[in-house]
């Protein structure tokens, strides 16, 4: 891990605003989810970039549920931040609000995890500096990204559900 630059989760925050054209929308008139995902995938690229000082590619997605749907006309925004960084990899958080302005009504439509890989102009993975949680929350969101990571890497086939310490719990017969 790459010691030299300890950085916090504000230093990689970043909010996107985004507002639902018809072209971003299904025969519903709600953001499609594709195009809800590129978004996500954007604005949490962007806070992967910032915490490593490095080009990144997206590793892993967490689920993503739709709580509520996003309609045309609507303002979107998303919200990311490193919540911790591996020795190469890092997880994002992002959240994502829809808001209806006229009605002054805001409300959250999703939220979810990525995983990126910082690499060099070459391609090859780097190392990327620690990170250090300040707040409550995202010392919650530190402590539990290992438990999300071990969860990837044996869903991925990457890693043995026996080899996962902080899963135990979750793997016993």
């Amino acid at each position: 891990m790459n010691t030299a630059a300890i950085k916090t989760p504000k230093e990689s925050f970043v909010t996107m605003t985004e507002l639902v054209m018809p072209n971003d929308t299904n025969m519903l008139f709600n953001v499609m989810g594709g195009k809800m995902m590129h978004w996500m995938d954007v604005v949490s690229a962007i806070a992967a970039q910032r915490h490593s000082n490095r080009i990144v590619v997206t590793a892993s997605v967490d689920t993503i549920s739709f709580s509520a749907p996003i309609k045309l006309g609507y303002v979107v925004t998303l919200q990311a931040k490193v919540t911790r960084a591996f020795t190469t990899s890092m997880e994002v958080q992002i959240e994502v609000w829809g808001e209806d302005i006229p009605n002054n009504k805001k409300f959250k439509s999703n939220s979810a995890f990525f995983t990126f890989v910082a690499l060099d102009e070459n391609g090859n993975k780097v190392e990327i500096p620690e990170i250090t949680p300040e707040t409550e929350e995202e010392k919650e969101l530190y402590n539990s990204a290992l438990q999300r990571r071990q969860l990837r890497l044996v869903l991925a086939g990457k890693m043995k559900a026996e080899d996962a310490g902080e899963l135990k719990d979750l793997f016993k017969k």
